[in-house]
């Protein structure tokens, strides 16, 4: 997460775009002698692919990773139909921000709709080969303790849709937990993932999963960049826009970290010293267009010649097309005055209705003003035409006169003059200022640095302290004091001997520190406990699926069938090392009618007598 240091301590923005995912084409050897399995790791911020196949041939990592996002727009005007764009193929997700939607509601994936176009994107750019199915086993990792409903879906959506032969679930940070295991290891240990949008704390005895004292903050990376992202647009309320999420999730992946002490490290930030020397200044993108150099006279003058180029050709265009129009109108008024002339006299009188003329005599004025008006404009273009270059400095440019009959055309020219009039305003030559260089008010590079200093500790201690964003939840040191309360001494010091930290909100430089000296202070006097960090918090996940897939690739052991979906529903689901813990619906047994008849009886009481008994 560290960034590089640039030069003069100011840190410029990468601002990188998503490139598309490439067309893969699968290996011969994922097919050969059978299908290898497919391995999703199908997280609330990256979805990552690949192939678990013992073949040299194929690497052993993800092929594809992108984000877990669609953008769905309407489409162009005429019916173009829904445009949707999916993971990295987005490019840039500034500008779609407001059409990004995820599969997730928190870490549980609850619309397949949006989840199948993400598995449709990434089997095809995969090379996935099938006849409208993906005749592959499926590894899929799911968030600890998922719903039964979403599995339900899930399981659905890969049996009806791709038709795989087989899927198998398991849990991410789990996968990742098994896959840094060493023979050293013990086979407990307490599981600290923070993801995108949760942490979990999860304790692990004698290799399986203790469900029931599982934990849950509702934190992650994702709360993390909005915290950031409010903090500095009020700091500077000037770059609201520039501010944008992923400038923020830049800052915070590579210039933030965890302080051990958080109070004592605050204390740190109050000296100026101490925040000269740590203070991280980003530099957002301006333009030098704004300072406004000063020009010198020649330059102005040239730049006064050009828009007086400009003003001439748009005139002249202007003339042109008034002179086209009078000669038109002038045209249509003499073949009026044919048909006089030829004694077609209703013609006439109908072609006078349409002119809104009353006579002849009408008809013979508009035919003069309009002969004037023509030769008026052509003898202005000649004019144009043959003279010479106008001085910038010493003349001003010609104003067209107003047409005689008042046209549209002419005030157009005139109001186009107008505001050209202040570019070419009268200069004394002779009293000719000096130029002087003009100094701007502030530094406007600077003006557009964000300096990042307390930011950098703040925002990551949400997650040992929820209160600083109003969250009424445990910190990770509280929930982790929490859940090893609830075992007895001997477990607790089995747990505390393997804490391992995984996740991609696990990255901060100083996080394994400050778990360690959480655990000191909450952890008996001379006690021992040791702390792990994963190998790459980030892909471990993938990795550790990938390593169950080869072990089991030909046992039945986790694998559900499509014989065990149809039988025993989609919520089903096998349990194996890496797993979630299955607990099947059970619904209420119905009481047979003569069951209830029989209860409802006795509810009643024992029978008056009859008639014949009182007597």
């Amino acid at each position: 997460m560290a960034a590089a240091v640039a030069a003069g301590g100011v840190f410029a923005f990468r601002d990188a775009r998503w490139e598309p995912d490439p067309q893969l084409e699968a290996s011969p050897a994922v097919r050969v002698p059978q299908p290898a399995p497919l391995v999703l790791d199908n997280g609330s911020f990256q979805l990552r692919l690949g192939w678990a196949c013992p073949d040299p041939a194929v690497p052993a990592e993800p092929l594809l990773c992108f984000r877990n996002l669609v953008a769905r727009s309407r489409g162009a005007r005429g019916g173009a139909g829904v445009e949707t764009q999916v993971g990295n193929d987005l490019g840039s997700p500034e500008p779609l921000r407001w059409l990004l939607r995820s599969p997730f509601d928190r870490n549980v994936p609850v619309q397949m709709e949006l989840q199948e176009l993400l598995f449709d994107h990434g089997f095809q750019r995969l090379g996935v080969s099938s006849q409208g199915c993906v005749d592959h086993p499926v590894v899929v990792t799911e968030a600890v303790c998922t719903p039964l409903y979403s599995r339900q879906m899930m399981s659905e959506l890969l049996f009806e849709c791709y038709q795989v032969p087989k899927v198998s679930y398991g849990v991410d940070s789990l996968y990742s937990f098994y896959h840094n295991k060493r023979q050293s290891w013990p086979c407990s240990g307490l599981i600290v993932s923070s993801g995108y949008q949760c942490t979990h704390i999860l304790p692990v005895l004698d290799g399986r999963l203790d469900a029931k004292n599982c934990r849950r903050i509702n934190l992650g990376g994702c709360q993390a960049a909005m915290y950031l992202q409010r903090l500095l647009q009020l700091k500077y309320p000037g770059h609201l826009a520039a501010i944008s999420l992923g400038r923020v999730e830049e800052i915070l992946h590579e210039h933030s970290y965890v302080a051990e002490d958080y109070r004592e490290e605050m204390v740190k930030w109050r000296s100026p010293e101490y925040y000269e020397e740590n203070v991280h200044k980003m530099q957002l993108p301006f333009s030098n267009k704004l300072l406004g150099s000063t020009l010198t006279s020649e330059e102005k003058q040239e730049r006064r010649q050009q828009q007086l180029r400009r003003l001439q050709e748009l005139n002249a265009r202007r003339r042109e097309e008034k002179l086209q129009l009078d000669q038109e109108r002038l045209d249509k008024l003499l073949y009026v005055q044919e048909l006089l002339e030829d004694g077609q006299m209703e013609q006439f009188h109908k072609a006078l209705v349409e002119l809104n003329m009353d006579s002849a005599e009408e008809l013979q004025s508009y035919i003069h003003k309009m002969s004037m008006a023509v030769e008026q404009t052509k003898h202005r273009i000649l004019q144009a035409e043959v003279s010479v270059e106008v001085d910038v400095v010493d003349s001003k440019p010609e104003t067209p006169d107003l047409d005689p009959l008042g046209s549209e055309q002419s005030m157009d020219d005139v109001e186009s003059m107008n505001e050209f009039e202040p570019l070419f305003a009268e200069e004394q030559p002779e009293a000719e200022k000096p130029v002087t260089t003009v100094q701007p008010v502030f530094n406007l590079a600077e003006y557009h640095q964000l300096f990042i200093g307390t930011e950098r500790i703040r925002v990551p201690e949400i997650i040992f302290q929820p209160s600083l964003i109003g969250e009424e939840q445990g910190g990770v040191a509280e929930t982790m004091q929490f859940v090893l309360d609830r075992y007895p001494k001997e477990q607790q010091q089995k747990l505390a001997q393997n804490v391992f930290l995984t996740g991609g909100n696990m990255m901060y430089p100083g996080m394994k520190a400050r778990i360690q000296k959480e655990l000191l202070e909450m952890r008996p006097f001379q006690s021992s406990f040791q702390v792990h960090l994963a190998s790459n918090p980030v892909l471990d996940a993938w990795y550790g699926a990938r390593d169950w897939a080869l072990e089991y690739m030909n046992r039945e052991e986790g694998w559900i069938t499509r014989k065990d979906y149809e039988e025993k529903g989609g919520e089903y689901l096998k349990e194996h090392s890496a797993s979630n813990i299955y607990v099947p619906i059970r619904l209420p047994k119905q009481t047979p009618r003569t069951a209830e008849a029989s209860a409802s009886s006795k509810a009643l009481g024992p029978a008056p007598n009859s008639a014949s008994e009182q007597t």
